[in-house]
């Protein structure tokens, strides 16, 4: 059998090794396991993507595809006013993203297993983040972003991180929005901001 990290059904994982990263000043730390995307390490994507977060003062806000959670957690201790929601169709994925929420001592998060928005269909943003699996395929990643845009509040906004060249992104960006700015560019990275008008 085949084993995909953006799987509901991922490799079976008994093994965790612990990651740091440091960012906004806050040293952080992350439980891994074989079964989910960058065991290794923060991958670079994600780096660049938390460097160049567009943070709310306060409201709701949901790391989407969040893996074991880097973004979602960052976002949560830096700014204790939102309430982060973490999603992923990986359930080991999320159980980790739980447990690394308390070894970070974060408590303003809620962790959902499921495809792209189907957990918190009730619910509106007005943030929501992302480094999309491309290796999941356009038709999953297009699906991210128009759902996005329907689960954004008015003036909310999608802020992405892709890899320079994917044009595809961009372009269903601007079909969806209607806008899509670059924000940031670095090591081969692009971080991409679209707000609902």
């Amino acid at each position: 059998m085949i084993y995909h990290y953006f799987s509901s059904k991922p490799k079976p994982s008994t093994t965790t090794s612990l990651i740091w990263l440091e960012a906004y000043g806050v040293q952080f730390k992350f439980k891994t396991a074989n079964g989910v995307f960058s065991k290794g390490r923060v991958d670079l994507g994600s780096q660049i993507l938390i460097k160049y977060l567009k943070v709310p003062e306060k409201g709701r806000v949901l790391d989407l595809g969040c893996g074991y959670g880097p973004i979602g957690i960052v976002l949560a201790k830096i700014n204790p006013s939102l309430e982060v929601h973490m999603v992923d169709i990986n359930p080991l994925a999320v159980l980790l993203a739980r447990e690394n929420a308390e070894l970070n001592n974060v408590r303003n998060v809620y962790f959902h297993v499921g495809d792209c928005l189907d957990p918190v269909k009730s619910l509106f943003f007005k943030a929501i983040y992302s480094n999309p699996p491309l290796s999941a395929g356009y038709k999953v990643v297009f699906r991210m972003l128009s759902q996005s845009y329907e689960h954004l509040e008015p003036d909310g906004w999608l802020q992405i991180v892709i890899r320079k060249g994917v044009e595809a992104i961009s372009r269903k960006l601007m079909e969806i929005f209607g806008n899509v700015e670059t924000v940031a560019k670095e090591s081969g990275y692009r971080v991409l901001i679209s707000r609902k008008v």
